[in-house]
């Protein structure tokens, strides 16, 4: 995470943008590795404003260049980026910004000359870097993160990747490659259906393939299939999903009382933790192993208060 929403005074002003949820509730149950990418390479703080460049180099308003210096530290935290489970930048950012920086112009052929930004179409040099190194990782802004829906499915992505990497982390076998998969089946339903039934042929070649390549090919599919954000429709065919093994251990009562709260959820007049807990509570009930241990019905952990906006 970029080391000033952590509230390290590193900021081109020497302040702070100490994020809440991050260092609060989310703090509670993952370890932040810290970047700061002006301070690393030596400006300090307070320090000269950076801009960001239509060539996508970073300078300071008197024109010094400090691309090469970036580029040379993210070759170095590459390293230590590699196995993270996610990355949150701080907006705004013209070295850690995701989306929609300003861009000045760099002296090419036609770009204006008054100072003004050519465009907001630009995307921070040491986020560019990461991004591009490693396409899958779940990365977001801590701007972005305080749409409900936003958080949500970041903060799911970055469980379901942890998970994945601790499978592949010991001496898997093909039994337990199956028992993932089968254990995320609804939660990659509801995400993408089409990549869950291809997911499944890689798994149906466990054993036959050579492991690492198999590895590979799950993976890429897994994180794919898992940056895809579910719309209600798609909650609620999982849902239902979850219903019907469920549905003949219940009376028509607690069934009608699902499927209403499923429908009341897929009409926008209930959130999503609603039904979620219903399915989740009759599944222990009944002590259907197979439901109760999806992934899709407990997903992160519940302090962090998700899935309850509408």
């Amino acid at each position: 995470m970029s080391s000033c929403l952590l509230g390290a005074p590193v900021r081109y002003n020497g302040g702070h943008s100490r994020d809440r949820f991050l260092t609060g509730p989310l703090a509670h149950h993952v370890d932040w590795v810290p970047v700061c990418p002006e301070m690393e390479i030596g400006l300090g703080a307070p320090r000269p404003t950076l801009r960001l460049l239509t060539d996508q180099h970073i300078v300071t308003k008197d024109g010094a260049d400090h691309t090469r210096a970036m580029t040379r530290l993210a070759d170095d935290r590459l390293r230590d980026i590699a196995d993270v489970d996610g990355y949150v930048f701080k907006s705004r950012s013209p070295s850690c910004g995701l989306l929609r920086l300003p861009r000045y112009a760099s002296g090419g052929p036609g770009e204006r000359t008054d100072g003004q930004p050519v465009d907001r179409r630009g995307r921070g040099v040491f986020a560019t870097l990461v991004t591009d190194a490693f396409p899958h990782l779940p990365a977001e802004e801590d701007g972005r993160l305080r749409d409900p829906v936003l958080r949500e499915h970041f903060i799911e992505r970055v469980y379901a990747r942890a998970r994945l990497r601790e499978l592949f982390a010991g001496d898997w076998r093909p039994r337990d490659l199956v028992a993932f998969h089968s254990r995320h089946k609804l939660q990659l339903l509801a995400h993408a259906p089409s990549a869950y039934r291809e997911m499944g042929r890689i798994v149906a070649q466990a054993g036959t393939r050579d492991r690492d390549a198999l590895e590979d090919d799950y993976r890429d599919a897994f994180d794919q299939a898992m940056a895809v954000r579910p719309g209600r429709g798609r909650h609620a065919n999982a849902l239902l999903h979850v219903l019907g093994p469920l549905s003949e251990h219940l009376n028509d009562a607690r069934r009608q009382d699902i499927v209403a709260a499923i429908e009341s959820y897929r009409q926008g007049e209930a959130p999503l933790s609603v039904p979620v807990a219903l399915l989740r509570h009759h599944a222990e009930g009944e002590h259907l192993a197979y439901l109760a241990q999806q992934t899709y019905l407990d997903p992160f952990p519940a302090d962090l208060v998700l899935r309850h906006h509408l």
